[in-house]
């Protein structure tokens, strides 16, 4: 195994242990992360370019941004993927992007079923695309009890393309 797949694995790992103990995955994580696939890709130790990593993390903030802004992860969550652009490249990172998103949404039916909110969910989640405004406020209800830490969407995401699949 290379350095891009044990650090992908491992970040990915602490920020989902974290983020499910603590609903936060912290800056003391990420922004290291994020340094340290800068300076592999200077060293030439992930075979990117530093122009490559260092867009990477841009298309990582890029795609997660407006999902944070919408409230539907957390600012810990674009950091992550922000990391992991460091380290996967702008292909690399929109790659973990697809994948996270069809893992999250099965988590997410998961976390319904388990909750035994499954139909509010699906009815829910009609209205939101149907319409824009309110949408942060409906996510973030508290009332909703729809939120789940989204760092192991993010990490296994990312961790399908390190590993190449």
């Amino acid at each position: 195994m290379n350095a891009t797949v044990l650090l992908v694995l491992g970040t990915g790992l602490v920020a989902s242990a974290i983020d499910l103990r603590t609903r936060r995955v912290p800056n003391l994580l990420t922004f290291p992360v994020a340094c340290f696939g800068l300076l592999f890709a200077l060293a030439g130790l992930t075979g990117l370019t530093l122009a490559d990593a260092a867009f990477g993390c841009l298309v990582g903030l890029g795609l997660m941004l407006p999902l944070h802004i919408l409230g539907g992860t957390g600012a810990g969550d674009v950091k992550l993927m922000a990391a992991f652009g460091a380290f996967l490249g702008p292909a690399g990172v929109f790659g973990a992007f697809v994948r996270m998103a069809i893992v999250g949404g099965l988590i997410a039916v998961g976390v319904a079923l388990y909750r035994g909110r499954l139909r509010e969910t699906l009815n829910g989640t009609a209205l939101l695309v149907a319409r824009t405004e309110g949408v942060a406020a409906a996510i973030a209800s508290p009332a909703m009890n729809n939120r789940f830490p989204y760092a192991p969407a993010v990490a296994i995401g990312a961790a399908l393309v390190a590993l190449g699949w």
